[in-house]
Formats: C-alpha cells, structure tokens, sequence
C-alpha cells in the first residue's frame, strides 16, 4: 500500500510520501513523489497506485512539458495535462491490467504555484482523471492508506497552522499509519513550498531521525489517557465492587 499526504495551509505545502514498494513478495524503496521543473515555477507530484501505471503516466506528461510551446500559466492546466495522461495510460492499460487480476488505481497529488496563481495550489487527481482542489475548510488529503492519520489530524490541523506543525502532524499522521500498516515504512520523503517562493525543498528522513518525536508523543498519549476525567466511568465500575471482584486501575 502506500502513504501519501499533501497538506495546504496558509504559509505554503506539506508532501509526505513513504518509499515502501511491495511486489508480490518483495519490499523495495522507492520514490513516490517527483518534482518536475517548470522554468521558475517547480510542482511536485505524489502518487499511489500500481507503480507501472505511475511511471508510464509521468513521462508522457514529461514529454508534453518538453513540447509544449506556451508553459501553463496556472497549475490546473498542468493537472488537466497530466489527468489527460492517466486517461491516456487507462485506454492503453486498463484492460490488460483487468485480465491479469489488476485494478487500475492510479491516484496523485499534484502542489505548487505556477506564474498566474494567486497562492500555492493543491490538488487530488483520481484515477478517471477528475480532480478536486484541497480547499481551507479541509486542508489535506491523503492517498494509499488514508484511515489510520485521519483522526490525528482532523483535531490538529487548520489553515492557519504554521508550517512546521503541519510537517510535524503530517509524520505523526505517518507514524500512526506505519503502526497499523504493514506495506507503509520508512525512508519518509518529505517536501516543502513556502507561499510565493517558487522553491520546493525536499528531505528524506530515516526511522532514527524521527524516533524521538515518535517515542514522545506514544508516551504523551499514554499518559494523558491515564489523567483523563474518570468519573463517568464509575457507574460501571461499581458494578464489580458490588460483586466483590478486584481490578486494577490506572488512577494514581
């Protein structure tokens, strides 16, 4: 499976990608997400799905880049070029691909802020080549194994979040993935866009890199749930005292 994530708040762009590839019975480490240079204005693109597809797709929309005479002027016309190839691979793939068993389940995120746009943009394509904007009112979307960072960060995370809490609730959102997901895993690659800039910077971050953080927050979450408000529990609990039975509590 895979884990990726885009984020967009108000100072710029948050992509997390695991490098997790499982074929069959093997596990390789792989890119998930890829920048593509377009003059002085760089888009970073993020994929889940059948790695074959995502490869086939990426260069036919390098090869438009490199032939195509008027540069997009806004990133959703560089979304549409590359929703035209995903539509594109399907026509030549998609059949071939069912009778092998395979879905064809390509899915991308596509950031950055092209000459006319009037902020950074963030957007999620799906596989029939459709897209959405990530808006203000749900700044993120995640593709590949999206239940499980869900929850941490519909609590923490707005657009007005600063950048840096938005990198560190992204790699939480991770960690809480690769906890339950066997087929998500480090090297954790990371991009960031800061508003206006036209640069993209990228960092890939090994397991020892963050593990402080990781080893922080479990141990912060376990005790604030030994400090949470008990008192509505003691209906319940009552209950066995009533019959005598001990347990052990986690109240001090």
């Amino acid at each position: 499976m895979t884990f990726c994530l885009g984020m967009k708040v108000e100072e710029g762009l948050v992509g997390i990608a695991d490098t997790r590839i499982t074929t069959g019975t093997q596990r390789i480490t792989a890119r998930k997400v890829s920048i593509h240079e377009y003059g002085e204005h760089p888009i970073f693109v993020m994929t889940s799905g059948l790695r074959s597809v995502r490869d086939k797709a990426l260069t036919y929309f390098e090869e438009v880049m490199e032939e195509n005479e008027e540069p997009f002027d806004k990133l959703y016309k560089a979304v549409n070029s590359i929703a035209r190839q995903i539509r594109r691979v399907a026509k030549e793939d998609k059949k071939a691909l069912a009778e092998a068993g395979l879905r064809f389940n390509l899915h991308a995120l596509v950031g950055g802020q092209l000459a006319r746009d009037e902020e950074h943009k963030l957007y999620m394509l799906y596989p029939q080549g459709n897209w959405v904007e990530v808006s203000q009112g749900s700044p993120y979307y995640i593709i590949g194994e999206s239940g499980y960072g869900k929850s941490l960060l519909d609590r923490v995370l707005r657009y007005d979040s600063p950048l840096d809490l938005a990198l560190k609730g992204g790699c939480l959102a991770f960690e809480a993935t690769r906890n339950s997901a066997i087929d998500v895993s480090y090297p954790l690659d990371v991009v960031l866009y800061r508003r206006d800039s036209h640069e993209i910077v990228e960092h890939r971050y090994e397991q020892s890199e963050t593990a402080e953080m990781a080893e922080w927050w479990q141990r912060n979450m376990e005790e604030s749930l030994i400090r949470a408000p008990a008192d509505w529990m003691g209906d319940v609990l009552n209950k066995f005292s009533e019959k005598n039975i001990v347990f052990k509590t986690s109240q001090p």
